[in-house]
């Protein structure tokens, strides 16, 4: 269950006294206990003076990263009730009216009604609501003469406590832990091209969290907005949310489990797509090979350690002086019949696509720039008429395609389409999506004005909205860029997601670094330029596991480290570890040293459990499950103990209960999915298991698919009894495909399942 409040302006703040920690600074008298101190000056160069003077308190204390300037329990601020709530059929209609006069930024709004106003941008995600409120809801509705929000042009605040400290969510950013520390943290969110560094504003904005409480129930809520955002999380434990435009659009996920938050989450943003089977398998890429030769021993060099391996990719080294929709007939003269090679020996390949355009080629010899300039698809300047021009890997100056605007989306699936015809690609790679521009604003820099330069920006890295991108005050189709920033990547997934599929007539890989709320149903995501850091490879683990909150299931991060020269044992464990990523790719950067070809030999333990992956994937796109998950899902009985781990294994525990299919691995998924399958049986406390195959040809888009289930039966069955696998599958799976691993007999079921594109 799921709902959801459109609004300009509410306090989920309690009454005062209602927060957990109750004890006052002994420094200041009367002053707010430091554990619920709300910052009054969040932007930089706070002083007693300039706290003072907006009507705030000032006290230091040692407490670290604690606000000194905060607002007061009696703050002149925000909002309270300026009439009788009206019961509406979604929900409620409330009136607001200023406290006082006194204002953070200037331009306050009063009086704000509780709903949707259509004048400020919204996010352009369909969430289809209920319609009506339900009968028999799971949650109460209180409003109390409290609120403490400020309402600016360009300022939104709301805060809001939380029952307990189990807070996770929040991205895209390099967090410590996946529990995240309420002691005064702030995280800013706004799409930005920038290595994972601690506490910066990284390649996508997923403004959701989760709350699990001291009961085990939890709860999810989304802030649906894409202007420049920051989250303070604060010990009261509460949270501050701070936006500088659009409106405060709240969904909240009623659970009661974890896992149950996902499934709604993804209910609402979209159910993640459904990938094909050869993407599960084993990456391998780098920005650098130079060279079609040098790729071929790479190639060669996999093949001759009998390494499963399914997928090529190809950065941006392959292209002509790196121009988008063409490849280098010198360096890598023979690149579409080697293509064709690997095709044939069951491979698959993937290639990269920017999204900035050179428009400095000579007239007439470069179409995807001539056919953009005539169809009008660029991101303009603040006129809103000549293009926006910034710099960027192709020589000369770039213009940035508008995927918001219908137009670009034809200009881009034609370009696409040409492109299928030149290189026969199974997916596409789309990089540098934040948009990412090698300046601050465009040509000639960005004017001064307030959308440029609001009066507040959030907590995101150097305090600027143009830096390495467009100016925010740039017109796209959709509005300013000041709004549509960070929805670039977003807006572009869906497009490169139906021109895949329309191109190979098969499943469509997509894979982008930039994401926003809604991107996994139609791509996957990696957690961009790592290091060859053991603190990268432990910090991957968190990326991952929040990428599944999020909606993101297909996801994985550059095994053993994009920047940096890795090591034999690091890269070594990193491969131990990464053959369970939902989404495994070894990528490395230009004159980073290539990896030990041993160190990749561990992907047989993960072709064996495909099926199992590929199950997992397939509740994920129908119920929006996880693919990996946190223990916190599951109730677990805590037990310790210790185990050899030595260089050469990775321990791999079952839990108890469950069957896991597995099949016998090969180099690539084409020849693995002949062989024959097993069940991995691990049997609970009462001596029982289940578990269950999904199924199908493995790239197709609606045809007929199977799930098997594997249950215990009451009584022990007669050999003769159990099903064999010629009886379920006579035309997908080779004859004598099961073998039991484990002595339990068991019986199974056979569901006719429709597959979904």
């Amino acid at each position: 269950m799921w709902f959801f409040a459109a609004l300009t302006a509410f306090s989920l703040c309690p009454a005062p006294g209602g927060c957990l920690g109750s004890g006052r600074d002994a420094q200041c008298a009367g002053a707010v206990a430091v554990q619920k101190r709300i910052d009054c000056h969040p932007q930089p160069g706070a002083s007693q003076d300039a706290c003072e003077a907006r009507g705030c308190t000032w006290c230091a204390t040692d407490v670290a990263n604690a606000p000194w300037c905060f607002f007061p329990e009696d703050s002149p601020f925000g909002y309270s009730l300026g009439g009788n709530a009206e019961k509406t059929a979604k929900g409620w209609r409330v009136p607001l009216t200023k406290r006082q006069a006194s204002s953070l930024f200037g331009k306050d709004i009063s009086p704000v009604i509780l709903e949707v106003d259509r004048q400020r941008f919204e996010v352009p995600l369909r969430i289809d609501s209920p319609g009506v409120t339900s009968d028999e809801a799971s949650y109460d509705v209180e409003f109390t003469d409290d609120s403490s929000l400020p309402d600016v042009i360009h300022y939104l605040q709301i805060t809001t406590t939380v029952p307990s400290t189990s807070v996770y969510g929040f991205g895209e950013h390099e967090h410590p832990s996946f529990k995240h520390s309420m002691d005064f943290v702030t995280y800013g969110m706004f799409s930005r091209d920038q290595a994972p560094t601690p506490l910066a504003n990284l390649y996508g904005v997923h403004p959701f969290y989760m709350c699990v409480e001291a009961d085990s129930n939890a709860h999810g809520v989304l802030l649906l907005n894409s202007n420049a955002q920051d989250v303070s999380l604060s010990p009261n434990p509460s949270l501050t949310f701070r936006t500088i435009g659009g409106i405060l659009d709240f969904y909240v996920f009623l659970g009661p489990t974890p896992e149950n938050v996902v499934q709604q989450y993804t209910e609402a943003i979209g159910r993640p797509h459904m990938p094909a089977y050869w993407s599960l398998g084993f990456h391998l890429s780098r920005w650098g090979y130079g060279s079609i030769d040098v790729l071929k021993k790479t190639v060669d060099r996999m093949h001759y350690y009998d390494i499963p391996y399914d997928v090529q990719h190809l950065d941006i080294d392959y292209m002509e002086r790196r121009l988008d929709f063409t490849y280098d007939k010198v360096n890598y003269a023979g690149l579409p019949e080697y293509i064709q090679q690997l095709k044939k020996e069951g491979m698959h390949n993937v290639m990269i696509l920017d999204p900035f355009i050179t428009k400095d080629e000579e007239p007439g010899t470069y179409r995807p720039y001539d056919l953009g300039e005539e169809m009008g698809v660029w991101v303009n300047n603040s006129d809103g008429v000549t293009p926006a021009v910034g710099k960027a890997w192709p020589p000369g100056d770039s213009v940035f395609p508008d995927y918001t605007n219908p137009r670009t989306v034809e200009w881009w699936t034609q370009m696409c389409l040409e492109f299928k015809d030149v290189l026969d690609y199974d997916g596409i790679w789309i990089d540098m999506n934040e948009p990412s521009n090698f300046l601050r604003g465009q040509y000639p820099g960005c004017a001064v004005n307030d959308i440029n330069n609001p009066p507040y920006v959030p907590s995101i890295s150097d305090r600027s909205l143009a830096q390495k991108t467009l100016c925010p005050d740039s017109k796209t189709y959709l509005g300013e860029h000041y709004n549509t920033h960070s929805l670039f990547g977003w807006s572009q997934t869906a497009p490169t997601f139906h021109v895949a599929q329309q191109a190979t007539g098969k499943r469509a890989f997509v894979l982008s670094r930039s994401t926003f709320v809604g991107s996994g149903k139609y791509g996957g995501h990696w957690l961009g330029d790592n290091f060859s850091r053991w603190k990268d490879m432990h910090q991957s683990v968190i990326g991952i596991l929040e990428f599944n909150l999020f909606g993101i299931p297909y996801i994985g991060a550059d095994i053993c480290g994009f920047n940096y020269n890795t090591t034999y044992e690091l890269c070594l464990r990193w491969m131990q570890l990464g053959s369970f990523y939902p989404f495994s790719r070894n990528h490395n950067a230009d004159r980073s040293s290539l990896p030990s070809p041993r160190t990749a030999s561990l992907a047989a333990r993960r072709y064996s459990l495909l099926p199992y992956l590929y199950t997992l994937f397939f509740e994920s796109h129908v119920h929006g499950s996880t693919v990996v998950r946190s223990l916190m899902h599951d109730t677990w009985i805590r037990n310790y103990a210790t185990v050899a781990a030595p260089l050469s294994k990775i321990p791999l525990f079952i839990r108890g209960g469950y069957i896991l299919p597995e099949q016998a691995p090969a180099t690539t998924t084409t020849k693995s999915r002949l062989n024959p399958f097993g069940l991995i049986i691990a049997l609970d406390e009462q001596g029982e298991a289940s578990g269950s195959l999904f199924w199908d040809d493995g790239d197709s888009i609606g045809k007929p698919a199977f799930q098997l289930f594997f249950f215990p039966p009451p009584p022990p069955l007669p050999e003769s009894q159990l099903l064999g696998t010629r009886d379920l599958f006579p035309c997908l799976l080779p004859k004598d495909t099961f073998n039991l691993m484990a002595g339990r007999r068991l019986h199974s079921s056979l569901q006719d399942i429709p597959a979904t594109p």
